[in-house]
């Protein structure tokens, strides 16, 4: 670390600091389950230890590869966290380290990457859920012993129980097949709330965007602008900005996922490349906004989904360039 950096990292405040330390704790492969707890208790206590927490998380998903690759490598070691939820404590080493780059950026008010966050490091509402499958893991879990509840990839889910009401839980992000054949059930996502009762409905939360599909029975969609009832085969999706109205789908595209399947169907590359994050560890950037927007056809086994770029190169006659920790630019 530079003589700047260092300066910055003396400036942040202790909330930032301690932040920071459970950002280095988490990405360094040091944690235990018992972090979790202890981070909960750390982040419950007040609104700024929330925020300086997704601060940490934000600056550490800007940094870009080599940055994150370089800084990893020099990671120091440090004391287990105490049950009490103290906020892990450090040495000062004489290389760089995660950490006090992390202070660094938050201090100096910028962020080291020039381009957007990546979105590889969960948020606090998404590490802290009651359930969560990780990249590629598939889960089923069982909601108040009435309701079935399967979880694609990177999926987090959080019980919200209301007293004497339907079962209620909130979809914070990723993918869930919900059974509600045998018990009412209300689904949170984003801004709105899926209703249901003897139905089976899929909800799909990522980038800001849901989409729900009502696969047999009906369910009702509610935001704060509009409701929609849709029945068998009906899709709907919504976003902060717009609700767009119900429209016919394919059962079987929609759940692909649970056979192990990708399908693309004119999809815009941009989004092929999100839909490959999800299932593979490290992470795909798209370097050429054309190129993104071009529209691609495939089907891929998800266990064979590292050979989708591969293949749009081939096509589109892209270039691509790896590097360590499974990154990859294409463009």
């Amino acid at each position: 670390m530079d003589a700047d950096q260092h300066q910055h990292a003396a400036n942040a405040t202790p909330v930032d600091q301690e932040a920071y330390g459970w950002v280095v704790r988490f990405v360094s492969g040091q944690a235990r389950p018992s972090d979790l707890d202890a981070l909960k208790t750390w982040s419950a206590r007040s609104p700024a230890h929330a925020e300086a927490f997704d601060r940490a998380r934000r600056v550490w998903n800007a940094l870009d590869p080599a940055r994150r690759e370089a800084l990893s490598k020099n990671v120091v070691s440090f004391p287990a966290v105490a049950a009490s939820g103290a906020a892990p404590s450090f040495r000062p080493g004489r290389r760089a380290f995660l950490g006090g780059a992390i202070a660094a950026s938050i201090a100096g008010g910028a962020i080291v990457a020039v381009r957007r966050p990546l979105d590889l490091w969960p948020s606090l509402p998404e590490l802290t859920a009651d359930y969560r499958t990780q990249t590629g893991e598939r889960r089923q879990i069982t909601v108040a012993d009435n309701i079935a509840v399967e979880m694609n990839t990177q999926t987090s889910i959080a019980l919200r129980p209301l007293p004497e009401s339907a079962e209620r839980f909130e979809l914070i992000s990723g993918e869930a097949l919900v059974d509600a054949s045998r018990a009412g059930v209300t689904v949170l996502a984003a801004r709105g709330n899926i209703s249901a009762s003897q139905a089976l409905f899929n909800v799909r939360y990522l980038h800001d965007t849901v989409c729900v599909t009502c696969l047999s029975g009906r369910i009702e969609v509610k935001t704060p602008t509009r409701t929609a009832e849709l029945s068998a085969d009906q899709q709907v999706i919504y976003a902060a900005d717009r609700f767009e109205d119900p429209a016919e789908v394919k059962p079987s595209v929609v759940l692909a996922w649970k056979e192990g399947i990708v399908i693309f169907d004119r999809t815009p590359i941009s989004d092929v490349i999100s839909e490959i994050n999800r299932y593979r560890h490290g992470k795909v950037i798209l370097t050429n906004a054309d190129l993104g927007r071009e529209r691609f056809n495939a089907r891929f086994r998800i266990e064979n989904i590292d050979r989708v770029v591969g293949h749009i190169a081939q096509v589109f006659n892209a270039k691509i360039s790896t590097f360590p920790g499974g990154f990859t630019l294409i463009g």
